[in-house]
């Protein structure tokens, strides 16, 4: 039996899975909840070659506090060689993504599973 992780915050889980940190944010993503979050999206945004995962599967409310969270995880992923994931099957969180441009930049995948998939399928094993 799988055992959740302690959240960090009341919006926020991390755990490692498959060689990647997860993030998954729960909840109303919110400029409040930004605020709570960032500390912990840059302490796991900071190692170089990091492998992260943003898994928005639990959000309930996503406003550009949330894309603000997205682009930054991505640019400071990104700045270190890393590799950044999306998870979201909401429609209107993906309708968001698409309007704003993101999805072309951080192309969501539907579970974690299909994420972490295709992430081994393009860089092998960990």
């Amino acid at each position: 039996m799988r055992q959740e992780p302690a959240p960090l915050t009341r919006h926020l889980r991390v755990r490692r899975e498959r060689g990647h940190t997860v993030l998954e944010l729960r909840g109303e993503i919110d400029l409040a909840a930004a605020a709570e979050i960032t500390p912990h999206l840059d302490r796991e945004t900071d190692r170089p070659g990091a492998r992260v995962v943003l898994d928005l599967s639990r959000i309930e409310f996503f406003d550009c506090s949330g894309l603000r969270l997205l682009y930054r995880a991505r640019s400071r992923v990104l700045d270190r060689q890393g590799r950044l994931l999306l998870v979201c099957s909401h429609p209107l969180t993906l309708r968001i993504l698409r309007i704003t441009g993101l999805s072309r930049l951080l192309p969501p995948h539907p579970t974690l599973d299909a994420a972490l998939h295709r992430s081994e399928a393009t860089s092998g094993p960990v």
